[in-house]
């Protein structure tokens, strides 16, 4: 390869890299090799080929797919063509006229292989995209679907695709279900094209590294529990096997490591009498092997709900590895919701229990606002007997506790019950004891750990875990 192709594919890997994509040294040379035979002006060839390469991990595609397009654009050449640009009698833009041309090209399936696609995305960005900020020249993305407003379209498209088919059957043109679904992906398609487009051109003004910043959507694991939106929490939960997987195999090394008892001292000395009392062979006491009992408490109030949910998820995944799990779900009041999880494992059977878990349990009989010391206490009085020596606690939540009392004396009770108890928290730390936040309340009678994503939550769960 020549040295600027070199440059271009270290600063992609170093930029992959950044963003939390592990990429070890003989995946850059696999890389490397792999661009040395494919053609590098197929650009889906050379995406595939550096996706098999570098990828791990599949939830991570679409952060490797926004930083790709950055790094190896769309040659200019590429995105001219002999589509001409309709205007008016005042050379203005004809908008209508553009968008009739949009619904052509893409009913069209031939469009995207013989390049018309990719013209007409440029210069939908490039005509109705384009403004001028205080910055300068910019392009925006909402401006340039507004002016097509491809939904509208949709019947035109499904038409035709359809082509005579509707006209012989006596249907009205363009209401065929399967060529308006069709209609509506290729809608979906040019949206994503031309948000594409829009940051290839504001990185040529801006700069990579700026529109970078924005643009790449961070790792599922590294999305924060508190900003994610529905999408956002559909690609974390994907995370979950694969992490749950991970954290197992490291629950069962550690258990492996520690099969053997600690030393026996008198039966040590005694079997050094045969060597002139030199302690050489070490003898131990018989372990005592037992998966430790796992006690779950849980906020699901709405501040809360999306990263309690994702956690019971994974302490589910990871089940095999203790004797029981036992979970208590709360708002104001603490109720035991076990029996809602114990059956089955599938993302929308666990979105079912939880809503059924809302609904049918006593974890709201007061104002349905979080109360901390009021579930604290009524735990302590109604489940505190639940609590042993080989029990492990976990508690979820923000501790933002609605200025009502703590009771942290109820919690103290609590972890004095257990053999391990950890309060778990998915703000930030520089966010803890601030408004109606008790965190550093509670932090002072239980370790208190920072988890606002699924990275660190699982290794918080990693290291923090009994075996």
């Amino acid at each position: 390869m020549t040295e600027p192709l070199v440059d271009t594919l270290t600063g992609f890997v170093d930029d992959l890299r950044s963003r939390g994509i592990t990429v070890g040294p003989s995946n850059l040379i696999d890389a490397g090799q792999a661009m040395s035979v494919i053609d590098l002006l197929d650009r889906t060839s050379l995406r595939e080929g550096l996706a098999a390469t570098l990828l791990d991990d599949h939830t991570h595609r679409d952060t490797f797919d926004l930083c790709f397009e950055l790094w190896f654009p769309l040659g200019s050449a590429a995105r001219r063509g002999a589509i001409q640009v309709p205007r008016d009698a005042d050379g203005k833009v004809d908008v209508q006229a553009l968008r009739e041309l949009t619904a052509d090209i893409l009913a069209d399936q031939e469009a995207r292989s013989d390049g018309r696609f990719d013209q007409l995305v440029a210069m939908i960005v490039g005509e109705v995209g384009q403004y001028e900020s205080a910055r300068g020249e910019s392009y925006s993305v909402y401006q340039a679907m507004t002016a097509i407003s491809p939904q509208t379209l949709i019947a035109r498209i499904a038409a035709a695709m359809a082509g005579d088919q509707d006209t012989e059957s006596g249907e009205r043109p363009g209401t065929d279900p399967m060529n308006r679904r069709a209609a509506r992906q290729a809608t979906v398609q040019l949206r994503e094209a031309v948000t594409t487009e829009t940051q290839r051109r504001m990185a040529d003004i801006r700069g990579r590294e700026a529109v970078g910043e924005y643009a790449v959507p961070k790792l599922p694991e590294m999305i924060d529990f508190f900003s994610a939106n529905p999408q956002d929490m559909a690609k974390m939960r994907r995370t979950i096997e694969p992490i749950a997987r991970l954290l197992a195999a490291k629950l069962e090394f550690r258990r492996r490591r520690n099969q053997h008892g600690p030393v026996d001292v008198r039966a040590t000395l005694r079997a050094s009498m045969s060597t002139g009392g030199v302690p050489i062979d070490l003898r131990r006491r018989k372990p005592r092997p037992g998966k430790p009992e796992l006690v779950v408490i849980c906020d699901v109030s709405g501040s809360v709900a999306g990263f309690s949910q994702f956690t019971l998820q994974l302490v589910y995944a990871l089940r095999q590895q203790f004797s029981h799990v036992r979970v208590f779900a709360f708002v104001d009041s603490v109720d035991e919701v076990t029996d809602f999880f114990d059956r089955g494992n599938s993302d929308e059977q666990f979105g079912e229990r939880m809503t059924r878990m809302l609904s049918e349990s006593a974890i709201s009989t007061r104002d349905g606002h979080s109360d901390y010391g009021h579930m604290l206490k009524g735990f302590e009085d109604l489940y505190g007997d639940s609590l042993t020596h080989r029990s492990a606690l976990l508690i979820l939540g923000d501790a933002r506790n609605n200025f009502r009392p703590t009771h942290a004396d109820a919690l103290a009770k609590m972890r004095d019950r257990v053999r391990n108890a950890y309060w778990l928290n998915p703000e930030r730390k520089s966010s803890w004891d601030s408004g109606d936040s008790d965190a550093s309340k509670y932090g002072a009678v239980i370790d208190m750990h920072e988890c606002r994503n699924a990275d660190q939550l699982s290794k918080v769960i990693a290291d923090l875990l009994p075996v």
